[in-house]
């Protein structure tokens, strides 16, 4: 399983992802699912990658094979909408090639995305790439988009995620999301990709990782549950 979130602010754009990968209980590995395309000063494009490994590191690879070759491709548009085109026709040209022999040993084409980032000349943008290649955009209404296992940070997101947000709260609010994820969901875990994007400064500036043991990241959820905890301390008595 994977959890995948990005999320659009006025300051800038969050994107985090976790790293498990699994086929099986006893078959558990590590594989990073953000992938960074960016030219200082041009563009910034963040991909954050769930469904099949097999299946998004393909259309990655193509991704990355047809941005050498004839126009259009993701260094040449200048819109997020046409980048967002172009990696949903990676997925129907694989799905194309692959599905049939999927479909022969019983499995299904799966592969889905979250995109966003920043092209010179155009206001940043988000977006949720579903397996069938449609997908949706990111606005004030909905400020944060996610893939895979979403339910148990939602609620914690729908909390603290505004449009009007600072980058440092919300990215706060991202992190105890994959918390809470992580606590009720063994196949979602650490390490946990991190990158925040300042709106217009096309460049990366702000991205780590979070590893087991991490002394901020340990310190954030230590705190969230005291501070979580001493709440319900201190709700009105129930009277019977």
């Amino acid at each position: 399983m994977t959890y995948c979130v990005g999320v659009k602010l006025d300051e800038g754009l969050i994107f985090a992802s976790d790293s498990r990968t699994h086929a099986g209980v006893d078959n558990y590995a590590r594989f990073c699912k953000m992938t960074v395309f960016d030219r200082p000063g041009e563009r910034v494009l963040v991909l954050l990658s769930s469904g099949g490994l097999a299946a998004t590191q393909t259309v990655i690879n193509l991704l990355r094979r047809r941005a050498t070759g004839e126009t259009p491709h993701i260094w040449s548009v200048d819109s997020l909408f046409d980048v967002a085109n172009l990696v949903s026709d990676a997925m129907r040209d694989i799905e194309r090639r692959d599905g049939p022999f999927l479909e022969s040993g019983g499995l299904k084409f799966n592969a889905s995305f979250i995109l966003g980032g920043q092209i010179a000349g155009e206001d940043m943008r988000l977006f949720r790439i579903y397996a069938e290649g449609n997908f949706i955009e990111a606005g004030t209404d909905t400020p944060f988009l996610q893939t895979g296992e979403a339910k148990y940070g939602k609620p914690i997101l729908d909390l603290g995620v505004i449009s009007s947000a600072t980058l440092e709260d919300a990215t706060k609010c991202v992190l105890v999301s994959f918390d809470s994820t992580m606590l009720s969901n063994l196949s979602v875990g650490m390490p946990i990709d991190l990158l925040c994007y300042a709106r217009d400064s096309l460049r990366v500036t702000m991205k780590r990782r979070f590893a087991e043991g991490d002394v901020y990241f340990d310190a954030l959820t230590r705190q969230w549950l005291e501070g979580t905890r001493k709440i319900f301390r201190e709700l009105p008595s129930l009277q019977w």
